[in-house]
């Protein structure tokens, strides 16, 4: 009878992310302004009656929607060609509709990247990352508390409760999920229970409510903690109002995780792929704006992404499904 395959460790894994080009500063990877592709309707309109761009969960629909509104109008007038937003209510909604070809492009993270690699044999290429000011092109899993919880540390954490942003997520579950794990933390029994709050913004909120003890999100890691670092869900929480991070305490950091890409569908045709690599590496510095409501924080620019930054990702997404089949 054959053996079956064996799966790299936790260990092993979080070596090749912490060995990663991303885990490091991108010296080298900086790109320089580049000029928008010329305006004009082109040739591949004809195999693509419009261009669907998927949003992902995470914060409520109507910021998501307005965010990328003048995106999406960038696009529709660059190209001469309809553009419609596609705003699902979950991770999972633009990782099914990126399978069943209901949308052409969209942001997301590692994880839903993973995911819908393997999910679609391939089907999917990276774009760009964003590039954070210190010339990174990573951010980090972070555990949260209410800051009069009394709770200062992970080891406090022990029976009280933990709120998952989104079972797609890579910093709201994969990342922490498989970190704790690693360090001998058994989930089932360290947490008096854990749940998914529907989101990054609906995790902060549970937990500032009272409703879990603790949560987890993403952030650059770097910058002013007061005002939610540079880039990330807590950012963005404060810079809507949402949020006086003097609320919270971060109890815990995880290791560099790769910045999420822009990505496109692999069967669409090159050249529109070309053409959105080329409109994204030159957004922020042709429309700075529409880069800064896409982005939010202190993002500095896109750098050229590719399917290797997201390897070690899959890799994990990989053994945490091999694992549930196991149980």
């Amino acid at each position: 009878m054959p053996r079956p395959p064996v799966l790299p460790s936790r260990r092993a894994l979080f070596g090749l992310l912490a060995a990663a080009p991303f885990a490091a500063r991108a010296q080298g990877l900086t790109t320089p302004p580049a000029p928008m592709p010329s305006a004009g309707r082109r040739p591949w309109a004809a195999e693509l009656r419009e261009v669907r761009i998927g949003l992902l969960g995470g914060e409520n629909e109507a910021d998501r929607i307005a965010r990328f509104g003048a995106f999406r109008a960038l696009l529709e007038r660059h190209f001469d060609l309809p553009a419609r937003i596609y705003p699902a209510g979950d991770y999972a909604g633009v990782m099914q509709a990126f399978a069943a070809r209901q949308v052409e492009v969209a942001t997301m993270g590692p994880l839903p990247y993973a995911r819908i690699w393997l999910d679609t044999q391939g089907n999917i290429e990276p774009l760009v990352v964003a590039q954070d000011p210190d010339g990174g092109i990573a951010y980090r899993a972070v555990m949260y508390v209410r800051a009069d919880s009394g709770i200062t540390s992970l080891q406090q954490m022990r029976g009280h409760s933990l709120a998952w942003s989104d079972p797609n997520s890579t910093s709201g579950f994969l990342v922490p999920r498989s970190e704790l794990r690693e360090a001998g933390i058994n989930l089932d029994s360290f947490f008096s229970r854990t749940g998914f709050a529907g989101g990054h913004e609906q995790a902060v909120v549970a937990v500032l409510n009272r409703q879990y003890d603790a949560g987890v999100t993403w952030t650059s890691g770097i910058g002013d903690e007061s005002q939610g670092y540079t880039r990330g869900a807590l950012r963005a929480m404060v810079e809507k109002g949402m949020l006086d991070m003097r609320a919270l305490r971060i109890i815990w950091r995880s290791r560099p995780i790769p910045n999420g890409p822009t990505a496109v569908r692999r069967d669409l045709p090159q050249a529109f792929r070309d053409d959105m690599r080329a409109l994204m590496l030159a957004l922020p510095t042709a429309h700075p704006d529409i880069f800064r409501q896409i982005e939010r924080g202190a993002a500095v620019g896109y750098v050229r992404a590719d399917h290797a930054m997201f390897e070690p990702v899959i890799a994990m997404a990989r053994a945490e499904a091999a694992a549930r089949r196991s149980r």
